[in-house]
């Protein structure tokens, strides 16, 4: 079985060696082997796992997402049902940041084109920014 050093793991996964050892710390990934010198030493499996955290954070799924999901994975003869949940609500706040991303570029677009190119004073984009006063 091949040994991976955190250094490999970290070249090999596209991972900091900060994070390795902070995924380690909340039980994302099971602490490591160590070799005779004290240093840490990675199997398949866990490059694996890691590989897994790292897909799954890219994908945006928070932490629990994750620790939830490696959970589900780890019960292979278990319904996916449980996975197809958690998905299905990452994929609705995905949607629902889609949405609030598209309002604001249609609101920007709109005082983008109601500039008439004057002076700084009559500039609708720094008016729009500005805090309104209370009455």
């Amino acid at each position: 079985m091949s040994r991976l050093t955190i250094g490999d793991l970290a070249k090999r996964t596209g991972t900091k060696v900060e994070t390795i050892r902070y995924y380690e710390r909340i039980g994302l990934l099971p602490v490591p082997a160590r070799t005779e010198g004290n240093y840490r030493a990675y199997d398949n499996d866990q490059l694996g796992r890691l590989s897994f955290i790292r897909r799954a954070r890219d994908l945006g799924f928070s932490i629990e997402q994750v620790r939830d999901l490696l959970d589900l994975a780890d019960q292979r003869d278990r319904s996916c049902e449980a996975v197809d949940v958690i998905a299905g609500q990452h994929l609705a706040e995905i949607e629902r940041k889609i949405a609030d991303l598209v309002a604001l570029r249609d609101e920007l677009a709109d005082v983008i084109g109601r500039c008439k190119h004057g002076t700084v004073a009559d500039c609708r984009i720094i008016e729009a920014l500005a805090p309104h006063g209370s009455d």
